[in-house]
């Protein structure tokens, strides 16, 4: 981290961003499967929900009745564990009632999101996932602003088969470029439905779209991430997928999506001995 901006996230080995330009791909699913998977495989994680009109986040990890304290340090995250291995950070935990919604204009927004990149204790972090609302928006150009003296590992970018997400998807791509933030990769949601009883894999939607976007945009495509009943229980009861149905085709693909690109760039690390 750069010695000059020592105040942003200074004890965060590694940053990722999960984007995408259309709303209801399931881009908060993924962040959070993404942190439960990587604190499975033995690193310490935070989880920085920045949809600030959306977070969806505290429920999905059963933490809707936690309130948010502050330490001289600055705000201290709700954690999921004792052992406090994934803090989570949202404005859901700042609000009086869950059901209030979040009427703000940029500037107050802008400010919120540079709060919670510089005034969340979080010590010392080996990934720091951050949840973006869709589009290319307000919140974007605020986190980049902010961490643009600090290294960005890459943006993940989800999307749904059909063609208009896709489309919008292409759109975040052109945005990653232009900010010069490095994509990691392409992630492609919602691909088909598991049966739950005999696991076949239906296509309910179009096949394809995100790998082929990726095969346009010349970056890498991490894999397909089924509708699977049990995952959105999980979701709902606030239930950790990644290790309740470890043998599911999703739990394995998010588990495939860490080893080989996320932590690709370590040296040294087995995550297989960490499972």
């Amino acid at each position: 981290m750069a010695s000059e901006n020592a105040q942003i996230l200074p004890n965060v080995k590694r940053i990722f961003l999960v984007l995408s330009g259309k709303g209801g791909v399931g881009k908060s699913t993924v962040s959070t499967q993404l942190a439960l998977t990587l604190q499975n495989c033995g690193f310490k994680v935070g989880l920085l929900d920045i949809d600030l009109c959306g977070p969806s986040i505290p429920r999905m990890l059963g933490l809707e009745n936690s309130s948010v304290h502050q330490c001289a340090q600055g705000w201290v995250p709700v954690y999921t564990t004792p052992d406090q291995t994934l803090g989570v950070m949202s404005v859901g935990f700042l609000l009086a009632n869950k059901d209030d919604p979040v009427v703000w204009r940029g500037p107050k927004k802008t400010a919120m999101i540079k709060q919670f990149l510089t005034d969340v204790y979080w010590q010392d972090l080996d990934y720091l996932i951050i949840d973006t609302p869709p589009g290319t928006s307000d919140e974007h150009i605020s986190v980049m602003e902010n961490l643009k003296s600090v290294r960005c590992d890459g943006a993940i970018l989800v999307t749904t088969p059909q063609a208009v997400a896709v489309g919008d998807v292409r759109r975040e791509l052109t945005f990653c470029r232009k900010t010069g933030l490095k994509v990691t990769g392409i992630l492609e949601n919602m691909c088909g439905y598991v049966c739950p009883h005999c696991s076949e894999c239906t296509n309910i939607f179009s096949y394809g779209g995100g790998e082929s976007l990726a095969e346009m945009g010349k970056v890498p495509f991490l894999g397909r991430i089924p509708i699977d009943p049990k995952l959105t229980k999980a979701m709902e009861c606030g239930e950790n997928f990644i290790t309740s149905f470890n043998e599911s085709v999703a739990a394995q693909t998010f588990i495939s999506i860490v080893k080989n690109f996320i932590i690709q760039q370590e040296e040294n690390i087995d995550v297989s001995e960490n499972q």
